[in-house]
């Protein structure tokens, strides 16, 4: 299984990494990139743990230590980054992302 990343998703990651490079600082900003990356392989290896989001099989993973969420779909041949979603967003606001 292949990891992928929606383009979408990774405007999304650049600007969480942005934000927390400017506000909080650069090994704040590393620690977000690396709790991401973290999750996405922690996806990989168990595409069935996030929970299930009511959006065509789509699904979610909160992040530790961060307010953000993965949401993401598993095909038999990759799993997909959907959106790199702020957990004050708009719910369901990547919905129209496959």
């Amino acid at each position: 299984m292949k990891l992928v990343w929606q383009s979408e998703a990774r405007r999304e990651l650049r600007e969480a990494l942005a934000y927390y490079r400017d506000r909080a600082g650069l090994d704040i900003a590393q620690d977000f990139r690396l709790a991401a990356m973290r999750a996405a392989e922690r996806l990989l290896d168990h595409p069935d743990i996030g929970a299930m989001t009511g959006h065509h099989g789509a699904r979610r993973f909160v992040l530790h230590d961060y307010p953000y969420t993965l949401f993401y779909r598993a095909t038999p041949e990759s799993l997909i980054i959907l959106a790199v979603a702020h957990q004050s967003r708009r719910p369901g606001y990547w919905a129209g992302r496959w």
